[in-house]
């Protein structure tokens, strides 16, 4: 019983077999006209000598129109003769052979045919050329594709050009479009945007309290985008605000702490580092009050080439805690002398092989290396410092320093970068 099923399934084996080798029994000559591209074989001077009925079936013509009366070239659009003549010609008699040169061919009813073509010389056994045999690949698909990818790029490209424009609005609403002239003072600012396509955190400010304070910050808020840029609207403001009804730094970054705290507590905390201070010009320099929350100390350059940091330890993150902790510091600015604030953005920038953090030693020994001239020439020499940092700064920074003239001048400094 098991030699007859045996028996069977042999002969439905041989039935199958014979039936898939008959498939495949494609002769040479179906498998040239019939192939899924297009062949042709022309003579040196470009004269068309054979020719598979899938091209020509592309083209719209007949083989007695084409073999013998035509040339490579006369199925081509005026561009693709051009092309042919300066570009692919030149190449096929360097080389020998060309391959996946994308060509427009032009059918019998006016219709452009966008092809790849591959040529190959065949030479005769002493080496001389005698014909030219041509693939010739339907690239219809293709140019379709990539002309709606080419469309989908540039309209990706004018979205972009839009969000940078509006971020780049949103950005200078979170600073001031101008330093304020304060009188006795020089003071200078610089912002660098570390991607045009976020929105940074970093913020300052300098504004008049009365006639003869002025009030100042500087600070970063965690996390970049449009969540960051409403944590620097609501910080700006309430800082703005506090100032005008507290006389100690500490208390103004105490009623920030405990705006961000309510407001942010959740799923979703937001926080911010800041320094707060207050400027009062004198006759002979200007005293300088301030507090920090989190953020790197101020670093005072004086006239005598010394620099040093303002030491504030201690301060916490604010917003983060409900009570959180503040640190205030005090010095004044002598003629020559010049307060500089900064975001991490600067020292935190990865330099060298070994992507080290630029860190704090060197930011002060830069400083102590220029010649004391004020704060924009200060700034001005960290600008191009951040210039020099490359791809290893990839951290939004904001700058803003304040000094007293090393001969005290009639008329107020102000200078903005």
């Amino acid at each position: 019983m098991c030699r007859d099923r045996d028996v069977e399934q042999d002969a439905d084996d041989d039935a199958t077999d014979t039936v898939f080798t008959s498939l495949l029994e494609d002769s040479a000559e179906e498998l040239y006209e019939q192939a899924p591209c297009g062949y042709l074989s022309t003579l040196m001077d470009g004269t068309i000598a054979k020719i598979n009925t899938t091209l020509l079936d592309w083209l719209g013509l007949s083989r007695r129109d084409v073999v013998g009366r035509m040339r490579f070239t006369d199925l081509l659009t005026v561009g693709g003769k051009l092309y042919h003549e300066t570009h692919f010609a030149p190449l096929l008699q360097m080389k020998g052979e060309v391959n996946g040169i994308a060509l427009d061919l032009k059918a019998a009813d006016g219709q452009r045919l966008p092809v790849l073509v591959t040529s190959k010389v065949k030479t005769s056994h002493d080496g001389e050329p005698m014909l030219v045999r041509s693939t010739v690949f339907d690239a219809r698909d293709r140019r379709a594709y990539e002309t709606e990818l080419l469309r989908a790029r540039r309209q990706a490209e004018a979205d972009r050009e839009r969000l940078q424009e509006a971020l780049a609005v949103l950005q200078q609403s979170l600073l001031p479009s101008t330093l304020p002239t304060v009188p006795g003072l020089e003071v200078a600012s610089h912002y660098h945007t570390a991607s045009p396509d976020l929105i940074g955190g970093d913020f300052y400010d300098l504004f008049p309290l009365d006639g003869t304070r002025w009030a100042f910050f500087l600070g970063d808020v965690c996390g970049k985008g449009p969540k960051a840029a409403a944590v620097t609207s609501l910080t700006r403001y309430t800082l703005r605000a506090a100032a005008l009804h507290e006389p100690d730094p500490v208390n103004v970054l105490a009623t920030l702490n405990t705006v961000l705290h309510e407001r942010y507590t959740g799923s979703e905390p937001r926080y911010c580092t800041a320094i707060f201070g207050f400027l009062e010009p004198q006759s002979d320099g200007c005293a300088v009050h301030l507090a920090s929350g989190g953020h790197p100390p101020a670093l005072v350059q004086r006239a005598d080439a010394y620099a040093d940091y303002l030491p504030t330890p201690g301060g916490m993150l604010i917003g983060v805690l409900p009570g959180a902790q503040f640190t205030a510091a005090r010095t004044v600015l002598l003629p020559g002398d010049t307060l500089l604030l900064y975001t991490d953005g600067l020292t935190e920038a990865r330099i060298g092989p070994g992507r080290e953090l630029y860190g704090d030693d060197a930011l002060r020994a830069f400083t102590a290396a220029r010649t004391p001239a004020g704060p924009q020439a200060l700034i001005t020499a960290l600008t191009g410092l951040l210039a020099g940092f490359g791809e290893g700064l990839d951290d939004d920074t904001a700058l803003l320093a304040f000094g007293v003239p090393a001969s005290l001048p009639d008329q107020p400094l102000r200078v903005d970068d």
